[in-house]
């Protein structure tokens, strides 16, 4: 028999699990009504209203401040911010491409932010992949 501390360390919990979930739902939703081939920016704003008609708080375009040993150094340009705690990036190509994971981890660790989201609308089908640094 397990005691709780060893059935604690054994059961994952993902930060900010519900919410990812949900901008998940809502970019397979987007994906599901407008299909494949429209400009990135066409689904991001599609996102951010399915995000807001489901009560989720989003800004797209949301600068975040880069920082180099506790100075801010410059900005990058997030495509989405969810609820202040998920950077959600976009992509719009025929097959998902996993040279963008490198790119949100760099977003994700300059900014100090934990928890990220790329979305690739795609020819065939919505993919994405939840990334935590």
């Amino acid at each position: 028999m397990l005691n709780q501390a060893t059935e604690k360390t054994r059961t994952p919990t993902f930060l900010y699990k519900e919410i990812t979930h949900e901008i998940i739902g809502a970019a397979f939703e987007v994906y599901r009504t407008l299909g494949y081939g429209f400009l990135e920016k066409v689904y991001e704003r599609a996102l951010l209203v399915e995000l807001r008609h489901r009560g989720i708080v989003a800004e797209t375009q949301k600068p975040i401040q880069v920082y180099y040993k506790g100075e801010t150094v410059g900005d990058y340009i997030a495509d989405l911010l969810v609820d202040g705690k998920v950077v959600v990036e976009l992509k719009v190509e025929k097959e998902y491409n996993p040279k963008h994971e490198a790119q949100l981890i760099n977003y994700l660790k300059a900014a100090h932010m934990k928890v990220g989201l790329l979305i690739n609308f795609g020819k065939d089908k919505c993919r994405h992949k939840r990334m935590v640094y």
